[in-house]
């Protein structure tokens, strides 16, 4: 009896609230992942202090990111991290208009002084580079879609559950930056020198 009054209670105090004291949902915005660097020259916020600024990511800086390979930060594939999130926003300009996934990865791939598969199958990183056991900054992540083949991005963190947060391309038709179910992705690896 006790719980049902309870129950009925918090329903209608959650009801009652009034538009302001309600949670908001906010769509996906651009998040700053700039580390501390020290006196290393950070490879996307230029940064040769302590102080973090901030990525810019809007779709008119993006057109103009230099041709230039970006260097690896101290833990790990953070260079591949930081030139992925430079593309987050970017349709199908990869050379293909479907399945752009593993075109994408290699893209970054080669961008950032690697070698990539140099195939458009996203299941081609699960033998590529070192395999490691978990989601790991920089790690390639490789994901299975069922019998509509795979899927294939870069691991730039992990969600308080233990999901991995992977910046791919054609999620949605685009690259974008979301957190995938841990269970879904069934290789990690590192990239190959």
């Amino acid at each position: 009896m006790i719980r049902t009054v309870m129950v009925a209670a918090l329903a209608l105090a959650c009801v009652s609230a009034t538009a302001e004291a309600r949670p908001r949902h906010y769509r996906a915005q651009p998040v700053n992942h700039c580390v501390e660097t020290g006196t290393v020259l950070h490879p996307v916020c230029g940064s040769t202090s302590f102080s973090v600024e901030k990525i810019n990511t809007s779709r008119s800086d993006r057109r103009g990111v230099p041709d230039r390979r970006v260097v690896a930060t101290s833990f790990g594939g953070g260079g591949i991290v930081a030139y992925a999130r430079t593309q987050i926003g970017n349709g199908a300009i990869y050379g293909r208009r479907n399945l752009w996934c593993a075109r994408f990865m290699n893209y970054v791939l080669e961008r950032t002084g690697y070698r990539g598969t140099g195939s458009d199958m996203a299941r081609s990183f699960a033998s590529y580079g070192r395999r490691i056991s978990g989601p790991q900054v920089g790690a390639i992540a490789v994901m299975s879609r069922g019998r509509r083949g795979g899927h294939v991005g870069v691991v730039s963190g992990v969600d308080a559950h233990g999901n991995p947060i992977i910046i791919s391309g054609n999620h949605n038709r685009r690259v974008a930056e979301a957190v995938y179910p841990r269970g879904r992705v069934y290789a990690y690896v590192m990239p190959a020198d």
